[in-house]
């Protein structure tokens, strides 16, 4: 496959010095006149664990010839696409079998930026529960896990994006226009093998649809008959659909308590992410016209156990749609923008 090359554009080492140590340092040094060798502030430290400054970072270490598999120019196309932009259920965005991020094509260090900029995308408090769905899904972390990146990070524009069965996620610095994540991304997870039971036991995103259920059950009568559909859609179907009228019951016609319970469904959802993108998420959210909007839909059809509990539901607005399928197991597709003119590039 024919790549197109990027050209190659450091960080000082976080001393752990807290704010107030810092200034009682600076003090002691401006009393004394010696000078203070290798000091950084408290907010330089934690920017050094950024995951976008860790990109850089990684993107300055790689060799030529690492630069040659995994580096690519931002607007890069090959079979799947607009590459930088793709995402499925279960893919590589390059060779896994050579190119692992545990791999020897790594050295120690890259291995080690690799994962602090993986969990770095995620709320801390997450962190046990994604190692148990790469567990459960994949052996492990890095057992198999690919990454790419694209343009040149620390310019005005570039990404890292790592893949895998159950993961897309994107490290963008905010330089994907429009886009919320820095684009599509899909979460999911099989905790039982294949075809997981009614209930879902041990799957880490399972009560993100219990809580949209109890939604459901607050509806009356006429709520359910527009919110509960037929049939489940396509699996990669989360194009935007902008202003078109979309199936399911709006956001707008719930009372004030079926609203905030939605909203705290909404909360759910991103509360996985790291703080920065559920804010972005939430920016994009509010420009695309925000409750008001959004239609929120359930689906009879693949309902696990035919409980009325139901699997497979969608929130979805102009150019936001989140859309959880629980069977046979969890998968979730999220595309999220501030405008509905982005194009979708998935496979199913």
């Amino acid at each position: 496959m024919h790549r197109e090359r990027v050209c190659s554009d450091c960080e000082t080492e976080a001393s752990g010095l807290s704010r107030r140590r810092f200034v009682q340092t600076i003090g002691a040094v401006a009393a004394s006149s010696v000078a203070l060798p290798n000091v950084i502030r408290a907010d330089e430290a934690a920017d050094a664990k950024k995951p976008e400054t860790l990109v850089k970072k990684l993107f300055d270490s790689l060799t030529p010839t690492q630069r040659e598999e995994v580096c690519f120019a931002w607007n890069h196309e090959d079979d799947r696409g607009l590459l930088r932009t793709h995402v499925s259920n279960n893919w590589h965005i390059t060779d896994v079998k050579k190119l692992n991020v545990v791999s020897d094509f790594f050295t120690k260090d890259q291995q080690g930026m690799i994962e602090a900029i993986f969990y770095g995308l995620y709320n801390p408090a997450w962190h046990d529960r994604l190692k148990q769905q790469l567990k459960d899904d994949a052996g492990g972390y890095g057992k198999a896990q690919s990454i790419a990146l694209f343009g040149t990070p620390g310019s005005e524009k570039f990404e890292f994006v790592m893949t895998g069965r159950h993961l897309t996620i994107r490290c963008d610095g905010n330089s994907t226009e429009s886009y919320a994540f820095g684009g599509p991304i899909f979460y999911g997870h099989a905790a039982k093998g294949f075809n997981e039971e009614a209930n879902h036991p041990g799957n880490v995103y399972w009560h993100q649809a219990l809580k949209a259920n109890a939604l459901y059950q607050m509806l009356d009568g006429k709520q359910r008959e527009k919110a509960l559909l037929e049939k489940t859609p396509g699996e990669s179907q989360v194009g935007f659909k902008g202003n078109k009228l979309k199936p399911g019951l709006a956001c707008s016609d719930l009372s004030a308590g079926q609203k905030k319970h939605v909203q705290e469904v909404l909360s759910l959802l991103l509360e996985p992410y790291r703080s920065t993108d559920q804010q972005e998420a939430m920016s994009c959210f509010n420009k695309q016209g925000g409750w008001e909007s959004c239609n929120i839909a359930f689906y009879k059809s693949d309902d696990i156990g035919n409980d009325g509990v139901w699997d497979n539901w969608r929130l979805e607005g102009p150019s936001f749609v989140w859309y959880f399928r629980g069977a046979p197991h969890v998968h979730v597709w999220v595309n999220v923008a501030d405008n509905a003119d982005q194009k979708l590039n998935a496979q199913g």
